[in-house]
């Protein structure tokens, strides 16, 4: 029996003793899962953060590829070409940086260039009213070629603006003239084509349009004469310089006018571009005179 008063010692085991090994395990192994908690975490907020730089990189690729694209079609107007001038007049001319007809210049004078030009494909319509350079009618005729141009065709292919812009008479009975590139607007009796010269890369691999009154031809190499103008072009102009030139090549020793050939016009620029700047052609088909 044990005696009243007298104190009681409790005897600890060794491993309940502060600082034993048993205790110091539990604090390790607590500390271990809350660093595997937090690691946890901050595992799920890094991965939050990348996908967010990820997403913001892509965008940010992506808004320079349009941006640079965008600038890429801009420098096309803004930084545009020039061909080899004649006189002053040419040498104010520009026309856009876009993909035309390839050609060879042969001969040059001071009133006219003699071209070799290779073999095109085109798509055309007709144009209504009398006149090619009716303002309501060629812009019809534009629309409708620019729309298969972007899009309104077969494949729902958007391709290359090119240049420049073609007007053209046909004869009167109806026979069809060759084109030359890009936009040709061709007469029929009293009617009028506008013609827009497709990329070459495409070849005959052309999407067919949609609308019916747009077709797609290939223009055969031809070679012509080709005098330059600046300035907005009308009918009356037109009929003006189509008379100088074949005057011009009468005197020609070398080419003459090939038989049957009908006037072709040429625009280079979009409409806002100032008149002075402007580059338009006209132009007859030739060939070397026999001797």
């Amino acid at each position: 029996m044990l005696a009243v008063g007298k104190p009681v010692a409790i005897l600890r085991r060794p491993s309940d003793q502060p600082g034993s090994p048993r205790r110091s395990l539990g604090k390790i192994l607590a500390g271990l899962e809350r660093s595997v908690n937090t690691r946890k975490t901050q595992t799920a907020l890094e991965t939050r953060i990348s996908l967010v730089l990820a997403l913001a990189s892509q965008a940010f690729s992506q808004t320079q590829r349009v941006l640079g694209d965008l600038a890429a079609e801009s420098a096309k107007y803004a930084i545009p070409r020039r061909f080899e001038p004649r006189n002053f007049e040419e040498a104010l001319m520009a026309v856009p940086d876009l993909e035309t007809v390839t050609f060879r210049v042969v001969k040059q004078t001071d009133q006219y260039v003699i071209r070799e030009v290779e073999p095109y494909c085109v798509a055309e319509t007709d144009m209504p009213g009398k006149n090619g350079f009716d303002f309501n009618g060629a812009s019809q005729a534009f629309n409708l070629l620019a729309a298969y141009l972007f899009g309104k065709n077969t494949l729902s292919k958007q391709m290359e603006m090119t240049t420049p812009v073609y007007t053209r008479k046909v004869r009167s009975d109806g026979e069809k003239m060759d084109m030359t590139t890009p936009v040709i607007t061709k007469q029929s009796g009293e009617k009028w084509q506008m013609s827009f010269v497709m990329p070459r890369k495409y070849g005959s691999n052309l999407p067919l349009p949609k609308d019916p009154s747009v077709t797609i031809k290939q223009v055969p190499g031809k070679t012509v004469a080709v005098s330059a103008f600046s300035g907005f072009v009308t009918d009356e102009d037109v009929k003006r310089r189509e008379s100088k030139l074949r005057d011009a090549l009468n005197n020609d020793a070398e080419f003459q006018v090939k038989s049957g050939a009908m006037v072709e016009v040429a625009q280079f620029n979009p409409p806002f571009t100032l008149p002075f700047t402007r580059r338009n052609e006209i132009s007859l088909e030739v060939e070397r005179r026999t001797i």
